[in-house]
């Protein structure tokens, strides 16, 4: 499963906005049933993770540690208790509660990022900031892809 692109979209006073069709679209194609929206670890944003990606992502953290391990058990914790099952509504739009709204400085104007696996849902000015820093892309690229840095 992949998504790519970015969409703007507006959030009602409610908090609900339409999840973009494309999006729904790749969901509706794999079976995606159930969606976890959780803070980003990194970033300023939200993430929308299809419940078997959000399955396999918490897998990885609990093959990682076990019920004596504190620093393992602690990041296990903290990726899960900041996470949230929702819905898509018969109109096909989320609701985002309003604490994770205030945490990634939502407003009126959003952008969905499909990244890979994950949606990611940011604030529409702080989205088009990031995404214009192509010289930031181009050397994380390099050194990411260089066949010379190994």
């Amino acid at each position: 499963m992949r998504f790519t692109g970015n969409i703007d979209a507006k959030m009602d006073e409610k908090g609900r906005v339409f999840l973009p069709a494309i999006f729904r679209k790749v969901m509706q194609r794999e079976g995606v049933e159930g969606l976890i929206l959780r803070r980003d670890v990194f970033q300023k944003c939200l993430v929308l993770y299809p419940e078997n990606v959000w399955n396999t992502q918490v897998d990885a953290i609990t093959q990682r540690t076990n019920m004596f391990d504190s620093n393992g058990r602690a990041a296990l914790r903290g990726f899960v208790a900041g996470a949230e099952s929702i819905s898509l509504d018969s109109n096909g739009r989320i609701l985002i509660p309003q604490r994770y709204a205030e945490i990634a400085d939502l407003n009126h104007e959003v952008r969905f990022i499909g990244v890979d696996d994950t949606i990611e849902i940011w604030n529409r000015q702080t989205a088009i900031d990031l995404l214009s820093r192509t010289d930031e892309l181009a050397q994380s690229l390099e050194t990411l892809m260089n066949p010379k840095a190994e």
